[in-house]
């Protein structure tokens, strides 16, 4: 049973930093693109950042380039976001989801396999 596990969200302070994790079981995380995604209250679930399974490629959503950063230990079968400089608008539930198809994409439809999402606050 392919199974996404995320953790690491928290209140945190603007300008504060977190670093999430995403554990795989039932498949290795270098046999699938994963992606970070997020939804706010009233508002669409959209990508963060993805990487690529066989390589190290990745991508951000504009709005967190620079800030965020999409990794992966393979050994520990878990991906992680880092993600520093953080603003009241990053506020949402976080989820990584798995991807088999070729090509870096937020495109949802693609995407699989979903963790339950870990709840991530910026506020003062």
């Amino acid at each position: 049973q392919l199974q996404l596990v995320e953790s690491g969200g928290d209140l945190v302070q603007p300008g504060g930093s977190l670093r999430l994790s995403c554990a795989a079981s039932g498949f290795t995380v270098d046999s699938y693109d994963i992606g970070w995604f997020r939804q706010a209250p009233g508002k669409e679930r959209e990508g963060v950042a993805c990487i690529e399974g066989s390589g190290s490629r990745t991508k951000y959503a504009d709005s967190v380039k620079g800030r965020f950063t999409i990794s992966r230990d393979n050994a520990k079968n878990t991906v992680y976001l880092q993600m520093n400089s953080l603003k009241p608008e990053d506020t949402a539930v976080y989820y990584c989801a798995a991807d088999p198809w070729d090509g870096l994409s937020f495109n949802l439809i693609r995407y699989n396999y979903w963790g339950q999402g870990t709840q991530v606050t910026v506020s003062s």
